[in-house]
């Protein structure tokens, strides 16, 4: 028997498709369903290796943790890995198939991939009660809708409800709602059950008549008003944000356990990936973390992280363009901190021979480690674990460089040299006591009197977040009828708002 379902869709990029698809998850879970979230098309340069050692997005893997079930490929089946502004490696099913330009991908290879999309929404609806799917950009793309395999194409092959989320705080969102509805065609619109307010600031009953305007208009009710909350952008597919450095400033008064505070710069590379590495970093109460992309941003870094990239050729340029990799060298020679992390752990090398990412083909690395690189045309999908600094650590490794060490100490399948670190593993700093040593390491290194505190638990901390996402929900949603729309679909006799489209 297929499971219940909803479709997540939302107004435009960014109005909080994941972090309320994420919240529906939480509370379905909490209320005993047992549910998954999928994402039939991801584009996103944040990506997870599964424990089967399939690459997805982190927003999926995110959702999955909401739902407490393991991530797998069947949760995004096609991912999209931005290379240029027109092309991007195509991922299926965990792994790449090839680089398309958006160009090639619309014409005809997306249509392709339909099938294996659905195959995998419908496993997931035979395996658990509720499927909470995630759409992509606005259901109302009209130019692309023929090839839609991740909005209202799936919602119509699989008969899902979908609730239209928009984003107040930008303004502008009953025309959002309205004009979104009235460019769907027929077919489209019937399954168009509701809306959903995200980032309301202030008296919801301002807001009221509003949106009883906007029932009388389309027939469609509001299924909730979600209020503006801080910190909740946790593993977003895109944008410059810290995710857990506003939760723990917010939510608890965490000074410094030292004298000092720490103060980490993130080299804010082009084709940046995996920026959510640092948001370990941020959950610690006394670091300060803060993207740069100019050197003289570096001079009061206690540490500079270089982090992982879809194109270490184009960033070492944009480094060298920029002053930023001279002042890298600096830091070097003054014995100051640096940790380089996959793209950026490359980049910190002495040569690099691509004929795969970039076809640059021999390009110098700036020097700081004694390792050379060699681009693979398989790519490295990998959940590693090891021990650093005494410590425990897990990990995940998405790359196509190859590293041949040559000198320093080990440190997590890289090396260091001095003040100078370099790994290919993501999601390192997530592990609590290795953690708790590096910045111990970092602060002796940097002549700050730092001391980490005791019990910051990053895994803790993500819990935390994923449950106020669920509190969300339940408390500003109107669950009941949320409930009903997952069980039973969209309404019946919903009425056609013109004009339409094909």
């Amino acid at each position: 028997m297929t499971g219940g379902g909803l479709l997540v869709a939302g107004t435009t990029s960014d109005a909080g498709k994941s972090v309320v698809t994420a919240g529906i998850c939480r509370w379905l879970v909490r209320r005993g369903v047992k549910v998954a979230p999928f994402k039939g098309q991801n584009m996103s340069l944040n990506s997870f290796v599964t424990r089967e050692g399939a690459e997805i997005g982190r927003a999926q893997a995110m959702q999955a943790q909401a739902a407490r079930v393991e991530p797998t490929a069947l949760m995004n089946p096609v991912l999209l890995k931005p290379g240029s502004d027109r092309s991007s490696q195509v991922v299926l099913m965990g792994r790449p198939v090839g680089e398309l330009s958006a160009k090639g991908y619309h014409g005809g290879r997306q249509r392709e991939l339909f099938e294996p999309v659905m195959a995998c929404l419908e496993e997931l609806r035979g395996t658990y009660d509720a499927v909470i799917c995630e759409g992509a950009g606005s259901p109302a793309e009209i130019n692309l809708r023929r090839t839609d395999i991740v909005n209202m194409g799936i919602a119509r092959a699989a008969r899902l409800p979908v609730l239209v989320v928009g984003d107040i705080d930008r303004g502008g969102v009953f025309a959002q709602f309205f004009g979104t509805t009235a460019l769907l065609s027929p077919e489209d619109q019937a399954l168009v059950a509701g809306y959903l307010v995200n980032k309301f600031r202030g008296d919801v009953s301002l807001l009221e008549p509003g949106l009883e305007m906007l029932l009388g208009l389309t027939g469609r009710r509001t299924f909730g008003v979600l209020p503006y909350a801080h910190g909740l952008g946790i593993d977003e597919e895109d944008g410059l944000r810290v995710s857990l450095r506003g939760a723990v400033r917010e939510s608890v008064v965490a000074p410094p356990v030292g004298e000092d505070v720490l103060r980490v710069a993130v080299c804010a590379v082009p084709l940046m990936s995996n920026f959510t590495d640092v948001d370990a970093l941020a959950a610690e109460p006394g670091v300060v973390v803060r993207f740069v992309d100019r050197a003289e941003e570096l001079a009061d870094a206690d540490l500079v992280v270089v982090p992982g990239t879809r194109g270490t050729v184009k960033a070492l340029a944009w480094l060298r363009e920029r002053g930023l990799a001279d002042a890298l060298v600096r830091r070097a020679a003054e014995g100051r901190p640096v940790l380089g992390i996959c793209g950026g752990f490359q980049a910190l090398g002495e040569h690099i021979e691509d004929d795969v990412e970039s076809r640059a083909g021999a390009v110098d690395g700036l020097g700081l480690l004694p390792v050379r690189v060699r681009f693979a045309p398989d790519k490295t999908l990998a959940r590693p674990v090891g021990e650093a600094l005494g410590a425990r650590v897990e990990g995940y490794e998405i790359h196509h460089g190859v590293a041949e060490v040559l000198g320093g100490d080990p440190f997590l399948d890289g090396c260091r040299v001095g003040a100078v670190w370099g790994t290919h593993w993501h999601g390192s700093l997530e592990s609590d006591d290795f953690r708790r040593a590096f910045l111990r390491e970092v602060a002796a290194q940097a002549g700050r009197r730092f001391v980490p505190a005791p019990d910051t638990s990053f895994g803790t901390l993500r819990e935390e977040q994923l449950d106020r996402l669920g509190d969300l929900i339940e408390e500003h949603a109107d669950t009941d009828a949320l409930m009903r729309l997952i069980e039973e679909g969209a309404p019946v006799g919903l009425p056609f708002i013109p004009p339409g489209a094909p």
